[in-house]
This record gives C-alpha cells, structure tokens and sequence, in this order.
C-alpha cells in the first residue's frame, strides 16, 4: 500500500476533497502529529518511505529530496499553483515528478485583486476606522472607473482580474513578452515593456512566479518610474517587492497606497509593513477561497493517484523531462 504525506495543514479541515480519492486508490495517507506547516526537519522524518507527498507551503530541499527519493519516493504534488518551495532542479535529477493544480484558484485571486483595488480607492479601511470610532467621515473618494491598471503578467490570474477589473470600465495594460495576443486584443489590452507600463499605471498589479528575474521587481528603482501617488498591488509572490524600498516609498507618499496579499517572510510578525501608512495587509489568503481550496487538493491528490498508477496526466507536470526516468 503505497504512503502519501498530507501536508497542506488548512486542507486537513475539507477531507472529502482529497482523502477519498487516496483511500479508494488504496493509498495509506500519513498525517503529521500537529496541524500546522511543517519545518525542514518534520518534513525530512516523515517523508521516508512515502511514494508521494500530497505538498502545501512546507519546504523540499535537495538535501530533503535527495534522502526520501532514496527512499521510494516518486512524486511531489503541490497543492496550488506555486512551486517555490520545492527544488524542481533537485527532484528532476533525482527523477521525482513535480506536479502541481493549474487552473485552480486564479478566479479567487482575481476576485481579491479587485477587492483591493476598491478598497485602496475608497479608503475602506481608514473609513470603517473612522465611522467605529464616532467620526463620519462623509467625503469624496477615488474611484476606480477611468483609472489605468498595469497587470504585471498576463497569465490565468493576471487574466481572472484583467476580466473582473473591466467591468469598472478601466483601461487596461500589461507587461509579459510570453501573453496569448488572443486573449488581451479583444480586450484591447495593450502589451507594453514593463518600463511603459509603470510610467503610465494608476495601479499596479502583479501577477508573475517568483524567478530570478522577477524577484525584487519592485523595488526603489522602479517604484521611481511610476506615477507619484501610484498604487501597487501584490497578490503573487512576497520577494517580488522589495518591501524596504515599498515601505519608505508609502512614507514618502512616493506610493499612494499599497495592498499586499503575500511577503518575504510569512506569517508576519512585528514586521515594519505593519506600521506603514495607506498599507492593507491580508493573509496569503487571495487563492484561498471555499471553491477553490477544494480545487487546490483534489487536483494533485488526482494526480498522485495517477502517476502512481502509471498514468501521466502532462498537463499537470513540472518536469516532464522525468517521464522516462519515472520507475513505479
């Protein structure tokens, strides 16, 4: 009976999304001991002697890699649509397949970049402080129609928003060289460099992997191409904004207001972003709504069963380079 490690812990609460379709393949799932993410050295006890691993946030070093694939394990399937926190290059030389959940929750993340779009424009934040606390603070705010939104990526979540921001009747622009035409010239999206996309964005909004190139994408040099009193908006990945040089920018009012999903370190705790002025901060929570979390585990557990059954379901792979190295 082959074991599968559980560890995304918010996705133990929503079983039937994922445990029966492990259970009726006849796969014994191993859960850890306490309902949290796992740290390097739980992961390294508890990965041994599984054939795969049901993946959340928890990190997969090489070193981690390297010991549980000599000890039978084939597959690393990640519930979401981020890999970061696994070693692809380290699992393709091991010959470990690395699959993940396209298509699972860019809908959700669209949902919540404009909900922060709104909330920046209308001071939801700072207006609910004041009503609470017996102000009424009756004013003209921004609105979001006619603004300019510059999608820093055009993938499925930079188009889940780009369709969901367009009933505000914006206008729309965007930066990725590798974007469908198909999709942004019917939307009238123009496709720009990132420079021109940042000089002339009311908001900015991104939606890439974190990769060599784009970490650190926002940072002092390109917060200063920007319109003074810019708004930036970050549901992607945390190391994408350098948030030293995000921060002195709110302070100096060089940004008008920033809305922040994701950060360098999570979770935060006693960090500078949570005195910085005109900043909402929410939890890593965009992707993660009651529809799509269920889509998130269920897809890899899928794929788990799949690949263990000698199946290859391509379009969920990482590293399809494996195929042929893959032994059951």
């Amino acid at each position: 009976m082959p074991r599968v490690l559980f560890g995304p812990a918010p996705m133990r609460s929503i079983p039937h999304a994922w445990e029966p379709v492990l259970r009726e393949a006849g796969h014994e799932i191993v859960l850890p001991p306490f309902a949290r993410q796992m740290k390097a050295d739980e992961v390294r006890s508890l990965l041994p002697g599984c054939a795969a691993s049901l993946a959340g946030s928890e990190p997969y070093t090489r070193e981690i890699i390297a010991e549980a694939a000599a000890a039978g394990l084939k597959v690393i399937a990640r519930a979401g649509v981020g890999y970061d926190s696994i070693d692809v290059p380290a699992a393709t030389e091991h010959g470990v397949v690395v699959a993940y959940a396209p298509g699972s929750n860019h809908e959700a993340v669209g949902e919540h970049a404009v909900m922060m779009m709104l909330a920046l424009c209308k001071n939801l934040i700072g207006q609910e402080a004041e009503t609470r606390a017996g102000q009424w603070p009756r004013r003209a705010y921004q609105p979001l129609r006619e603004k300019t939104i510059g999608l820093i990526g055009l993938g499925r979540t930079g188009r889940a928003t780009a369709i969901r921001a367009h009933a505000f009747r914006v206008n729309l622009m965007a930066c990725d060289p590798y974007a469908d035409p198909a999709f942004a010239t019917p939307m009238g999206i123009p496709l720009l460099l990132l420079e021109d996309v940042l000089k002339h964005s009311d908001i900015v909004s991104l939606h890439v992997p974190l990769s060599f190139e784009t970490r650190h994408l926002i940072r002092a040099e390109t917060i200063a191409l920007m319109k003074p009193g810019a708004m930036l908006i970050n549901t992607s990945r945390g190391e994408i904004v350098h948030e030293a040089d995000a921060i002195a920018a709110l302070v100096s009012g060089r940004l008008g207001g920033a809305a922040l999903d994701v950060f360098e370190r999570e979770p935060l705790k006693d960090d500078p972003l949570m005195q910085a002025p005109n900043l909402i901060l929410t939890a890593h929570t965009a992707g993660v709504d009651t529809l799509s979390q269920e889509l998130m585990v269920n897809i890899p557990a899928r794929a788990i069963v799949k690949l263990l059954a000698g199946d290859w379901p391509g379009e969920l792979i990482v590293n399809p380079e494996v195929r042929d190295r893959l032994t059951l």
